[in-house]
């Protein structure tokens, strides 16, 4: 049995609640479905399963009543029609690249994206035949000057990972459907809890479930979104036959954090405002960037858009030294190169997550020697502030 939600169900009622449909054991919690394939009861119905004449399970490659749940909860929050469960965010990516573009077509890209996108986009799209351009993610202008007759997907982070910068996700979803164009907003960064593109035209929303859908640093995991006619149909076909699959355990997991979400974005974002706001005052810190700053160039927009400014700040030191010198001295922030985590992380962007980046990119994308990321987690203010003044201390 399942409880048929409305269009007034609150937030955090989905979150615990939806897409989860009880067995005939009638269990309170999710079950797992650690089975590869599913039981026929005739050959017929097998045929009809395979051909898609008859709804069911198959095979756990594109079929999981675990991985289901999942899909369902997160497109219940989203604002979805469909949604896709993926073995990483980067799988997601993929699949929805290649599920949908051909050879000959091309991508606008913002130039401010997660290091490994770009360079799934310089070193394999390429070999497709599929160009991609680079544009400034705040000038709208630059996108509409770089859009060409071949043009199918717009794609951007907003806010951008490490920077934190906005995009107008309204004007760039009416730029690209007047030329034809798909709008692909990454929404790692804020989840369904601070921010539901679709709801700004947007027509496919990709995750990392790895980072705060997580929210623990225990599994990898990604997500597509959008329409059954593209997600559903475009989609599903690369995931069905490649097979870029979420694990059922992982899935489960991932149920587990979609829970307690909006609680821990919400947190996220307090602790975030406050390091963002205390690292304004710190003598050796050049320049802070957090889209919840009065400052930032983008904080109307950001308000306009999102209900939260997220976990994410970064911030600049002089140079590579420094920055090295300020990670190395922390004792409780975990130095690691994942985030979204109920634990502080810190990073140095330039030779880690970007570190594969041309020297153009990464100045492209502001990615400089000094630059700090910082996932500010749950712990007690004060502590994250203590282990930080350690780095600055070190200097």
């Amino acid at each position: 049995m399942s409880y048929e939600f409305d269009d007034d169900t609150g937030f955090e009622t989905l979150a615990i609640r939806a897409g989860h449909e009880r067995t005939a054991e009638a269990e309170h919690a999710e079950a797992i479905f650690p089975t590869s394939s599913y039981v026929f009861a005739s050959a017929a119905e097998a045929a009809a399963r395979f051909s898609g004449e008859q709804p069911g399970n198959i095979y756990s490659r594109f079929t999981n009543p675990t991985v289901r749940t999942f899909e369902k909860r997160l497109a219940a929050l989203e604002g979805a029609e469909r949604c896709l469960a993926t073995s990483s965010g980067m799988a997601a990516i993929t699949a929805t690249f290649l599920g949908i573009l051909k050879s000959g077509d091309h991508i606008v890209s913002s130039s401010s994206i997660f290091g490994v996108t770009n360079v799934l986009m310089e070193n394999f799209l390429k070999k497709l035949n599929i160009e991609v351009s680079y544009v400034d993610l705040t000038d709208n202008a630059s996108w509409e000057n770089a859009i060409q007759d071949n043009t199918r997907i717009l794609f951007l982070e907003t806010p951008s990972n490490p920077l934190g910068d906005i995009a107008d996700i309204r004007a760039l979803a009416d730029l690209a459907h007047n030329n034809n164009a798909l709008l692909v907003v990454d929404n790692a960064l804020c989840t369904p809890a601070l921010q539901q593109p679709i709801k700004f035209g947007a027509d496919i929303v990709i995750h990392s479930a790895t980072k705060f859908i997580d929210g623990q640093g225990r599994c990898v995991g990604g997500a597509v979104l959008g329409t059954e006619a593209i997600v559903g149909t475009d989609v599903f076909a690369f995931l069905r036959t490649a097979g870029p699959t979420m694990s059922p355990f992982n899935a489960w997991v991932f149920l587990k954090g979609l829970e307690t979400l909006k609680l821990r974005m919400d947190a996220h974002s307090v602790n975030a405002l406050k390091i963002a706001k205390w690292l304004q005052q710190q003598p050796n810190v050049v320049k802070v960037h957090y889209c919840g700053l009065e400052s930032h160039l983008q904080y109307r927009l950001a308000q306009k858009q999102q209900s939260g400014f997220g976990g994410i700040v970064s911030f600049e030191m002089k140079d590579k030294a420094a920055a090295w010198k300020v990670i190395d001295a922390t004792r409780m922030i975990s130095i690691t190169g994942n985030l979204g985590d109920t634990r502080s992380t810190i990073t140095h962007p330039a030779s880690t997550t970007h570190g594969r980046l041309t020297p153009e990119l990464q100045i492209a994308a502001g990615i400089r020697e000094g630059l700090i990321r910082l996932s500010v987690g749950l712990e007690d203010i004060e502590d994250i502030k203590a282990d930080l003044s350690l780095g600055f201390a070190a200097l």
